[in-house]
């Protein structure tokens, strides 16, 4: 069987990878060059993510197999321990915030003991009208108020109870009150799976997502502009011609592509949301830190990632992010509000970043993806299922979908 998979980010290369030992696998990238947003981009020597900062850990062990056993070998990596921040009222705090209320006592212990009264009383229901409700019912009013809602109107250019609480299931640690009262008398943490992630020990993420690639066949600066059913074959611009076609295009525009789409369905993809990002790349201080959270109005930057810190050894180099389209200078002028970054080395806006889960979202992608599902396409990734995900997911979700492809072509 031919197949074509559009894209050749991480879940294009992953499922074509996979699918490429039964079958004749072709990649349509319409960049010069594979890997997608999790490719880094090399300045003054470092290697550097131009959206977020894409390390490696998982809790599929289908996920660990595939990346250590048919990628790149684990003797390939090294270990970082998850060393988070969030900078709150000038002082740094130890991330999840649940778990440093101790810490704000230090500096803020009216706030420290509002956040504890609040959250001690907060009463979930499970039953959410957005995301702002949701914060509120899972931490109190003084944690959603001072970080929750503050931080999440930064990262999704909007304010949350604008949003769907769709997005966070396994993105947040949730402590319940027992977790959270022993994070008042010990040194109770969060169990997130990333709490230590693997990295390159070439300290470039391209090593990883060069070996992903090889032996594929890819076609690069390939922009898909039409999908046409003919003969029970797939037809790519009127020139490629494949049994099956598996989609990682943005589902937002994916559908005004193929040919005949039903309005209702444009008129669903029209309705989805996404937001773009803007990076500059620092020369810093030194850090032990891996990421710092910043909730606070005072400063545009939502977030650093000490890029450095991933490094073998450690360098002095961070990037740091907003949500939205911001000028160099307005990057340069913000910047200056934190000694830690010392020197702009480079500057990047992309496109597609981040989805955004608003009021249309879990209609709009339902409507999209049965409808395609009807005709006989696959849609794969961050984009392409209109999900938030990881590297790693984008890994599992790629395993799933050559898993489920092989399964139905030998019924």
């Amino acid at each position: 069987m031919k197949i074509g998979i559009l894209g050749a980010g991480i879940s294009g290369l992953s499922v074509g990878k996979l699918l490429s030992k039964e079958h004749e696998v072709e990649l349509l990238e319409r960049h010069s060059i594979h890997g997608g947003i999790a490719r880094t981009k090399t300045v003054e020597g470092v290697a550097y993510h131009t959206v977020g900062g894409h390390c490696f850990n998982s809790k599929y062990p289908d996920v660990m197999d595939f990346v250590f056993k048919e990628v790149l070998p684990k003797e390939n990596w090294h270990q970082v321990q998850r060393n988070a921040v969030i900078k709150l009222k000038g002082e740094e705090i130890s991330y999840p915030i649940e778990y440093a209320i101790k810490q704000i006592h230090s500096f803020a212990p009216e706030l420290a003991i509002d956040i504890t009264k609040d959250f001690l009383s907060a009463e979930d229901d499970h039953v959410y009208e957005n995301l702002e409700d949701w914060f509120r019912k899972k931490f109190g009013k003084t944690l959603a108020e001072t970080y929750f809602i503050p931080y999440n109107s930064k990262i999704w250019n909007r304010p949350p109870n604008e949003m769907s609480p769709a997005w966070v299931d396994g993105k947040l640690p949730i402590p319940n009150k027992e977790s959270f009262f022993k994070g008042l008398i010990s040194n109770e943490s969060d169990k997130m799976p990333h709490s230590s992630f693997y990295y390159p020990d070439s300290n470039n993420q391209n090593t990883f997502i060069d070996k992903l690639a090889e032996g594929l066949k890819i076609i690069t600066d390939f922009n898909v502009k039409s999908v046409e059913q003919r003969n029970g074959k797939w037809i790519i611009n009127g020139e490629k011609e494949y049994d099956l076609v598996i989609s990682t295009l943005p589902l937002n525009l994916f559908p005004r592509l193929i040919a005949n789409t039903p309005q209702a369905i444009i008129d669903a993809a029209d309705k989805l949301r996404y937001n773009k990002v803007t990076t500059m790349f620092w020369e810093t201080e030194e850090t032990d830190r891996t990421w710092t959270y910043i909730p606070e109005s005072y400063n545009f930057f939502h977030r650093y990632i000490h890029i450095g810190s991933f490094f073998k050894p450690k360098r002095n180099y961070s990037m740091s992010e907003v949500v939205g389209e911001k000028s160099r200078d307005e990057m340069i002028e913000n910047g200056k509000k934190d000694k830690f970054l010392k020197r702009p080395v480079d500057y990047n806006v992309s496109d597609h970043a981040y989805v955004v889960f608003d009021e249309n979202y879990d209609s709009a992608t339902s409507i999209i993806k049965n409808y395609l599902a009807e005709i006989g396409l696959y849609t794969l990734g961050r984009f392409g299922e209109w999900q938030y995900y990881n590297m790693d997911v984008c890994i599992k979700s790629s395993i799933d979908l050559a898993y489920k492809i092989s399964r139905e072509k030998m019924q």
